[in-house]
């Protein structure tokens, strides 16, 4: 049994480890800390939850500031896309109570498993690629103005981009929002599958835009969490506090590694969600 302060402590350094890996990936720490709490220091998922979606937010205001600053985040195309994912939010932060109630959450993480193995073959078939395939532009290119460039310090040259198919990331990122007020995390997995796979937009455009995105989601979902008494202070405070710290070096380590790198590591989290959720919607203990 650990004491307070031990506690407190372990809670700070699983948190920045979460961190570390929410930033690099886009994930937001969130997608790591809720199986962790719950099945290693035994923390109730409600609980748990609460405190990933605090911790989300201090992802994003920590790694979030430092890519805007090194002008990788898109934030007009992340606006855009915020509309979609924090209604989505609202409305799946008010179905968790309906979901607790009628113990009805295998459904949800199955389906969610599934969504996520089902991209790892989109993953694997364009890891070969540094950059995207160049694909024509559309309306909503020209309508939203989904464009931009950023200088890449691995590549050593200037990347300029488009992006396409609005409509079907609008799409992706309402049920990345739902997700997000459902779980507590910040489905930074669907946010960047988003704007990676079906907006085509460079995959360090699309894991920033995530992380600056994944904290507006989760502001809007912990709202009502508070509301309905699933935020712990203490455990959010330790977790918001590890994470931060986590962000701030896994913005570090982000800059020095290539496009392909990080979908490698993106593509075998996705087989590790995919596999832990459906393992709990299915009652085996993750």
């Amino acid at each position: 049994m650990l004491s307070p302060i031990e506690f407190f402590v372990t809670v700070v350094l699983v948190s920045a480890l979460s961190g570390i890996l929410g930033a690099l990936t886009g994930l937001g720490g969130a997608t790591f800390l809720v199986p962790i709490y719950t099945l290693y220091l035994n923390v109730p998922i409600a609980y748990a939850s609460g405190a990933s979606l605090i911790s989300t937010i201090a992802t994003s205001s920590g790694a979030a500031s430092a890519y805007i600053r090194d002008r990788i985040t898109n934030v007009k195309i992340g606006m855009g896309l915020e509309i979609a994912t924090t209604t989505g939010s609202i409305a799946g932060a008010l179905t968790v109570a309906y979901i607790y109630a009628h113990h009805l959450e295998f459904i949800v993480y199955i389906v969610f498993g599934i969504v996520l193995l089902s991209q790892v073959y989109v993953q694997l078939a364009k890891s070969k690629f540094e950059l995207p395939k160049p694909i024509k532009p559309d309306w909503t290119t020209r309508v939203f103005e989904l464009y931009g460039k950023y200088y890449d310090t691995v590549l050593k040259q200037e990347v300029e981009y488009h992006g396409v198919r609005w409509w079907l990331g609008e799409i992706i990122m309402f049920f990345a929002g739902f997700i997000s007020g459902l779980l507590g995390i910040g489905s930074g997995a669907l946010k960047v599958l988003g704007m990676d796979w079906a907006m085509n937009l460079p995959m360090k455009v699309s894991t920033t835009t995530s992380n600056f995105m994944i904290g507006v989601t989760a502001a809007t979902g912990s709202s009502i969490y508070w509301i309905l008494g699933y935020i712990q202070p203490f455990l959010a405070a330790g977790t918001a506090l590890g994470v931060l710290i986590g962000a701030f070096i896994g913005t570090k380590i982000l800059l020095r590694v290539t496009n392909k790198t990080i979908r490698y590591i993106f593509t075998v989290i996705l087989v590790f969600l995919g596999i832990q959720m459906i393992l709990r919607g299915l009652g085996y203990g993750l």
